[in-house]
């Protein structure tokens, strides 16, 4: 058996791994009943869904009417500026505040790809900064520093 295509293969196989993961981790708490769910119930239940997702994808990419394709190498570098753009935010969040915050992310996170343009970066740092502080801050009334709580001395 030959795999025709590798993207979807291996996709498939990372939703069945994941899967598997989620229903192994929930074991730890009580299932209950469809009625009666428990805590476990919501990750089992993912779990098995992620699988099923994870056969419907790899299983066809086995077949002879497949698309062919390869993977191709992993973005070690634009991985882990992205990693470390959420680490950084993670960090400046409560010294520079939410805007701040989201403003170095959004910015780190997109000179991770090759096709960096500023100017699309910086509209998308608009866009992104102006729709979480209306969702979270307006929407959701999240309580955390909007600005530098420097500024509010």
């Amino acid at each position: 058996m030959q795999i025709r295509n590798q993207k979807d293969f291996w996709s498939g196989v990372m939703f069945v791994l994941f899967g598997l993961l989620f229903m192994v981790w929930s074991t730890d708490y009580q299932f209950g009943t469809s009625q009666r769910m428990g805590p476990g119930y919501f990750p089992t239940m993912l779990g098995i869904g992620q699988i099923i997702l994870g056969l419907m994808v790899a299983i066809p990419a086995l077949g002879k009417r497949a698309e062919a394709s390869t993977v191709e190498a992993i973005g070690w570098r634009g991985l882990f500026i992205v990693l470390g753009a959420v680490g950084l935010y993670a960090a400046l969040l409560p010294v520079l505040g939410f805007v701040a915050s989201l403003i170095v992310l959004v910015i780190l996170s997109a000179m991770a790809s090759p096709e960096f343009n500023l100017k699309e970066t910086l509209l998308s740092t608009a866009v992104l900064g102006v729709g979480s502080y209306l969702a979270f801050v307006k929407g959701l009334s999240l309580q955390f520093a909007v600005w530098p709580p420097f500024l509010y001395h």
